[in-house]
């Protein structure tokens, strides 16, 4: 736990494994508000965020940027406070040196729901295109688009050895969107 004037280094906090040795996620962040740093398979910073629950944090970056989330840094505090928090990221980038990609060029994909029609293969966009196609028609294909980049994430995180059930929200589907539920 920390105060505003006691912000830990983030080069003397300790890496902890993205995924463990059981295939979950580090459980001690459940229900804890704090500040966290997340690392490639190299430990190169990738993204810094805070969040009332890190461990939900942790899980919703884990399936937008599986291939950038090896290893985790965090601190936590006891009550919430966007200042404190927000001083602590402040450092913690200062600290680095430079601005993670995740926090600048590439911070939707760690923020946001992952968008399927950007990742549309050139056959799913022509199909989606065509012009006997009706809304409804829409709606199913971009609807499959999502289930294969769905099937895509979790065969990655099983490859890895996740054991956590990760379930995405079936109404954004249909949006092109997936994001957990």
């Amino acid at each position: 736990m920390t105060t505003e004037t006691n912000i830990p280094s983030l080069k003397s906090l300790e890496y902890l494994p993205y995924i463990d040795d059981r295939g979950q996620i580090p459980e001690q962040f459940q229900g804890k508000i704090g500040v966290y740093a997340i690392f490639d398979q190299e430990k190169v910073l990738q993204f810094i965020g805070y969040s009332r629950d890190v461990y939900l944090s942790l899980k919703q970056h884990l399936v937008r940027q599986p291939q950038q989330c090896f290893w985790v840094k965090a601190q936590t505090i006891e009550r919430p406070s966007r200042t404190i928090l927000e001083n602590i990221e402040n450092a913690w980038i200062a600290e680095n040196g430079n601005v993670p990609l995740g926090n600048s060029q590439h911070k939707e994909k760690w923020t946001q729901p992952i968008d399927v029609k950007v990742i549309m293969t050139p056959d799913e966009q022509a199909n989606y295109q065509s012009p006997t196609n009706d809304e409804l028609a829409q709606i199913k294909i971009i609807k499959n688009v999502a289930r294969r980049v769905e099937a895509e994430i979790l065969t990655e995180l099983e490859a890895r050895g996740l054991q956590l059930q990760v379930r995405f929200n079936p109404k954004l589907k249909e949006d092109g969107l997936l994001d957990l539920k």
